[in-house]
């Protein structure tokens, strides 16, 4: 797991090492093992390294193939790379390394852009051809690791992270304002753009083939994408169904334990990471796992269950894991955001500093650490979402009621007052069409409730897990620290893509409604009908964590914030966003936005998201602008 960067410039080739170096300078956090660079005529590669398989200066990047021809500089773990390795052996390659580096390397010789379909991990690469004079990039097939790029003319920049690519002079840095539109209705970005201006993120699944003739010219393919398939007759049955997720999912996990350093994993108290570190913790028994809690003495409502350390706690005394907690108070929420918001760069999804925090507490012990994101949108873990659009009377019947609930800040009528300073630049742009458009390369039939489940779950696996993707990755990179995602493993990920939604959902003949924003106690409201998702999952996990836990309602990893807001923090979001001087109010129209925070410090409306945002927008502002 590192830092990857790279340059292509034709008028400032003699430029190149200083900008490289000014470049790698600032990805130094992703990787503390060490530093590279390669050079050659207009085109620059460099790394950071940290130190996972193969500690040895054999691993160290960039990395020439043996032949002298290409050099690779590459993130990730490739957790099939050693029957990889065999397979290139069978073809004559031979290796100087134990790395999966130059496995990726050779497999590229072997196979070119195909290889990326043998990939079984998680990666961003680059790979230099010196006699095509090309760069092959690759993003992984769900966006575990990022990847930005730059092209003006005759100059192409690359880097793990944006600030890289501001720090080259090749790079005018400038907000891009239309995305505000974006993130303050989704709270999330589902394009390709970025909040730096001509910056784009690598989609998942892609790979750019950069080539360099009279000027740079920039090819992007898309190679693979999810599918989760209408419902069809059933290959197997439930039983079958049932063993071979167990198997699957088993494989995934003991596949993710490969390298050289010890592996931890994160425990929340639910299904997915207690079953993770129970399969985990019999290859390694004296396994260190980490919780963060949250102190609830001015919580109220459904925040009162927000803290999970008495769950985590339990299922680490069945396991017998080493484990480490630590508790989130109001204060400790400020005291993040400024370096949160440096490593994050594009603002997106939820509350992510309790994320920070445990990154920073596994980061103490361990480089590696095992999370069970992605369980929930494979094995529908939300299903009062997808209530919202189950029974339709045509696909915009769908979208209009799907769009309408993922609004998660603000309505069309609000964004407009919000934005109002801004309106006239970014006015053209249509976040419903935006929406939309995701769901355009999923081309299913769509007949009856099961298939707008299937729909509604690719949309949560574009737009949602990306989004905690690029989160957790600059989270735990900020700190030196490799997350691996066991659910995000190939075979499993294409089974479950498979399943019939009535094996992972409950009864879908009752539209439910409810309002995940509305103020005071809703818990049982809240939980009541829609306790039903991952049915298939819960109960293969039966074997590897007790039944108490199986049966727990779903509880995303959030800090009491909404009541915090009103309380403790409250003097913290009015000191920062009811001044008039604040920088986010060059965009956003200063009595709207404090009217809306006093309907939240009053109690009318829950705004703990919006109030997320905007803090986060703030802090943004101050360091980037």
């Amino acid at each position: 797991m590192c830092g990857i960067c790279g340059i292509i410039s034709i008028t400032h080739r003699n430029q190149l090492q200083e900008f490289l170096w000014d470049m790698v300078r600032l990805l130094s956090h992703r990787g503390p093992d060490g530093e590279g660079f390669f050079l050659e005529g207009p085109f620059a590669l460099g790394h950071r390294r940290l130190a996972i398989v193969d500690l040895t200066e054999a691993g160290h990047q960039p990395m020439q193939s043996s032949c002298g021809n290409f050099v690779i500089t590459y993130n990730g773990e490739i957790y099939n790379y050693l029957p990889l390795k065999k397979e290139l052996e069978s073809l004559g390659f031979s290796f100087f390394s134990h790395t999966d580096t130059e496995v990726v390397l050779n497999a590229y010789i072997a196979w070119k852009e195909d290889m990326v379909l043998k990939l079984n991990g998680m990666f961003a690469f680059s790979i230099f051809n010196k006699k095509e004079k090309t760069f092959f990039i690759a993003r992984d097939r769900y966006g575990i690791k990022p990847l930005y790029y730059y092209h003006q003319g005759g100059d192409f920049l690359f880097s793990s992270e944006v600030k890289s690519i501001r720090a080259c002079p090749l790079y005018d840095s400038k907000f891009n304002i239309e995305i505000l539109i974006q993130y303050f209705t989704f709270q999330n970005i589902f394009t390709d753009s970025t909040f730096f201006k001509n910056i784009q993120l690598l989609s998942p699944g892609s790979y750019l083939i950069v080539t360099l003739k009279d000027t740079v010219h920039v090819k992007l393919k898309s190679y693979w994408d999810f599918e989760f398939f209408h419902e069809e007759p059933q290959l197997l049955s439930y039983e079958e169904s049932l063993e071979a997720l167990d198997h699957l999912f088993n494989q995934a996990v003991r596949r993710q334990l490969m390298g050289d350093v010890p592996i931890a994993s994160y425990l929340s108290g639910g299904v997915d990471s207690g079953s993770i570190t129970a399969i985990a913790s019999q290859y390694h028994p004296n396994m260190k796992t980490f919780t963060i809690g949250f102190d609830l003495h001015s919580a109220s409502g459904m925040e009162l269950y927000f803290d999970e350390r008495e769950k985590a706690e339990y299922i680490s005394y069945l396991l017998g894991t080493e484990h480490y907690e630590m508790v989130l108070k109001a204060g400790d929420m400020e005291k993040a955001l400024m370096p949160l918001v440096y490593h994050l760069e594009n603002p997106r999804v939820g509350q992510s500093y309790p994320n920070y925090y445990a990154a920073k507490l596994a980061s103490k012990f361990n480089k590696v650490v095992l999370s069970g994101a992605g369980g929930d949108e494979l094995f529908a873990g939300y299903p009062w979402r997808y209530y919202r659009a189950v029974i339709n009377s045509h696909f915009e019947d769908y979208i209009d009621k799907y769009y309408y609930f993922w609004q998660r800040l603000l309505t069309g009528e609000e964004l407009q007052k919000v934005l109002a300073p801004s309106w006239s630049e970014i006015h053209h742009i249509s976040p419903k069409e935006i929406f939309k458009s995701t769901f355009l390369s999923h081309a299913i039939s769509l007949n009856k409730p099961e298939d707008y489940i299937n729909h509604s779950l690719y949309f949560e696996a574009k737009t949602f897990l990306h989004g905690l993707l690029c989160m957790e990755d600059k989270i735990s990179m900020a700190h030196g620290l490799e997350t691996r995602l066991p659910f995000l493993d190939n075979d499993l990920v294409d089974f479950a893509m498979k399943l019939p939604i009535h094996f992972k959902l409950g009864n879908l003949s009752e539209v439910i409604r409810l309002n995940e924003n509305e103020p005071g106690p809703k818990t049982s409201k809240y939980y009541e009908k829609t306790n039903d998702g991952k049915l298939i999952l819960r109960k293969a996990m039966e074997r590897y964590v007790p039944k108490k836990v199986t049966l727990l309602a779903k509880q995303g990893f959030s800090a009491p914030d909404a009541s915090w807001f009103k309380g403790e923090s409250m003097d913290y979001v009015k000191r920062l966003l009811f001044n008039k001087k604040a920088k986010v109010y060059e965009y956003l129209d200063f009595s709207t936005v404090t009217q809306m925070l006093n309907e939240h410090m009053n109690g009318t409306v829950n705004r703990r998201l919006l109030i997320w945002s905007l803090i986060s927008f703030e802090n943004w502002c101050q360091l980037f602008l």
